[in-house]
């Protein structure tokens, strides 16, 4: 009696999708979100649904939450601590520039330059550990990114 859920935690509504693969039926579902905690949606939403959740073999879960925020640009003021050398590799959007090779268009980074910072790593493209990870490096740019007004948060916050 296995159930495999598919869930969208949307800003507003919390969708789902229940397959049961040995009834062969699938049931459809759409809650309010608790944004305060996602988790409640999800449980009214299996609630609604009647599931058994000892029948649940499987969870696929996606949110359009996070996605949002970051088109919105209404997260938490973020630093990015990246391999060296490769500190603007998002900036440069290869996939995704209008003309690739022109000069012209708009593009505002999500992180901008003086918040993002390198650190001594590196791994073969084969998964070969090159140069270790400079935890110490690390540990100093997390503490340089609280400095300059990001935001360090836990999961006490």
């Amino acid at each position: 009696m296995a159930k495999l859920v598919g869930i969208d935690i949307g800003g507003t509504f919390t969708d789902m999708v229940v397959l049961d693969e040995s009834l062969h039926t699938l049931q459809i579902g759409k809650v309010s979100s608790t944004p305060k905690d996602p988790s409640l949606g999800l449980m009214a939403g299996l609630d609604m649904l009647q599931v058994d959740y000892r029948a649940i073999e499987l969870i696929i879960h996606g949110t359009t939450v996070a996605t949002n925020a970051i088109l919105e640009r209404r997260g938490a003021r973020c630093g990015l601590i990246a391999t060296r050398g490769f500190r603007d590799i998002l900036e440069l959007r290869r996939r995704d520039r209008p003309h690739l090779y022109g000069l012209t268009g708009s593009y505002e980074p999500l992180i901008p330059r003086d918040r993002r910072r390198e650190v001594s790593e590196r791994i073969s493209a084969e998964g070969e550990i090159l140069i270790p990870l400079a935890e110490a490096e690390v540990l100093a740019e997390g503490g340089s990114r609280k400095t300059r007004g990001c935001r360090c948060r836990s999961h006490r916050d």
